[in-house]
């Protein structure tokens, strides 16, 4: 076995009788200690492989309390927990549903070597394992401030990166609240004109009999209540883009209006007979079908191809299950920085809750669940309950600690597999395994590989 570097943590934890057996089989350094917040430190100052929670003699309390403190600290997160056990505690349901809800294995007590053996270089491996397959939050995190690396997301990056040095139109396509605006945002701060103004207009947001008068400006006089020259949305816009939202709600005569504009690059206040040359970038984002508009009359055919020069579908959230975790965590850190809350982390049935919803608001409605969750959520964990996905969320028990163990090995091949590109080669490499065993996995848990 190779060396491991273990915390052990126990209510009662002393050195000469419990932790000989430990020494007898690893091959490294062993920290003892029986409180949680040393152990909280030890793991900010230490690279610890697997961590040893003795369950005996069983004090609940004591056991929520140290879950709360060492399981979700940020720099433990690749950590593999074993409980070590008696076969009496494995009869108390707190005891199972702790182990179920937070332990990567557990070791029945008394120890046997062979068996701790065993048990801790499956768990050191798993742990390397995690640290190779899953990035830390500043990883995932592009240059523009996207939040992903799903296939689905690496391809909006990549269209992102194509668009940025020509000044021409870009139309972003997606559904509501996949993060348009953020994609366009990211265009405009990592192009030429990033030192210049970001203007964004929500056009249905806009009263109709407003919408010129706001996008092209007005002379003095102009109509009732005009007492004074207003510069329009797209003058403000001069040198910097102009983002229109929901581009397929405007109106037919604005658009022939909008059109002359992108063929001109000059408008006229509203009221107004100078003609204004105006120099911006225009990004269009819609959740509307614009070629099934375009076929109905309710979009000009040629304002759509002034648009659609440049292109970025954004991906629904639910083509982007290896990002929903990652997200979710970056919306609940962001949210503890801003307030108080007693929640620290995601319950596993949490996670596995937020995969299997179909998120039909997308990102938007993950990033409304998770804080409507931090308000409501009264203990350390998030559970299925406080996001209102209780209805997606496996039942404690429903599964074996074989079939767990099954499941978080699938998962893992997905998460490396998706990191990869779905290359198997890639991931193999990823995993530290041979391509011929993980071929031999991907049939074992039946995962389609599209390379």
């Amino acid at each position: 076995m190779e060396r491991v570097s273990i915390l052990y943590l126990a209510p009662k934890a002393e050195e000469g009788n419990t932790v000989w057996p430990l020494k007898s089989v690893v091959k490294g350094k062993v920290h003892i200690t029986s409180d949680p917040v040393k152990a909280r430190n030890l793991i900010s100052t230490h690279k610890f492989d697997v961590g040893l929670v003795q369950f005996e003699p069983f004090d609940e309390t004591f056991f929520r309390g140290a879950i709360g403190d060492i399981f979700y600290y940020p720099e433990g997160s690749s950590i593999q927990w074993v409980a070590l056990v008696s076969s009496a505690s494995m009869q108390n349901e707190a005891v199972c549903q702790l182990i179920a809800e937070y332990f990567h294995d557990y070791h029945t007590l008394p120890f046997d070597a062979d068996r701790l053996r065993i048990t801790l270089g499956h768990a050191s491996g798993m742990a390397g394992v995690k640290r190779r397959a899953f990035s830390r939050e500043d990883e995932w995190i592009s240059r523009y401030e996207l939040i992903g690396s799903s296939p689905a997301m690496m391809r909006v990056l990549h269209g992102i990166d194509k668009v940025l040095s020509y000044d021409l139109p870009v139309l972003i396509t997606g559904e509501s609240g996949t993060g348009k605006e953020l994609a366009a945002l990211a265009i405009h701060n990592h192009s030429p004109r990033a030192d210049g103004p970001f203007v964004a207009v929500n056009c249905a947001a806009l009263p109709p009999n407003l919408i010129q008068s706001e996008l092209f400006g007005y002379e003095k006089g102009a109509f009732t209540g005009a007492h004074q020259r207003k510069p329009g949305l797209i003058e403000k816009a001069g040198g910097g883009t102009l983002f229109l939202d929901e581009m397929g709600e405007l109106p037919l005569d604005l658009q022939a209006n909008l059109l002359r504009f992108l063929q001109q690059k000059t408008i006229y206040r509203v009221g107004g007979h100078e003609e204004i040359a105006v120099d911006v970038r225009i990004i269009s984002a819609t959740h509307v079908d614009l070629e099934e508009a375009v076929r109905e009359g309710r979009f000009r055919e040629d304002l759509y191809y002034r648009l659609n020069v440049l292109r970025i579908p954004m991906p629904p959230l639910r083509e982007r299950a290896y990002d929903i975790e990652v997200l979710a965590e970056h919306f609940l850190n962001n949210f503890k920085k801003e307030n108080a809350c007693k929640a620290r982390q995601f319950s596993r049935r949490a996670l596995k809750a937020m995969r299997h919803y179909s998120w039909p608001g997308n990102v938007r409605e993950l990033k409304n669940r998770v804080e409507r969750a931090l308000v409501m959520c009264e203990d350390l964990c998030i559970t299925p309950v406080d996001l209102g996905l209780e209805e997606y969320s496996p039942q404690p028990f429903s599964l074996s600690l074989k079939a767990a163990k099954e499941q978080a090995e699938k998962d893992i091949l997905n998460r490396a597999l998706a990191q990869a590109g779905d290359s198997v080669l890639a991931a193999a490499r990823l995993l530290g395994v041979s391509h011929v065993t993980l071929y031999r996995l991907i049939k074992k848990h039946a995962i389609k590989v599209h390379k």
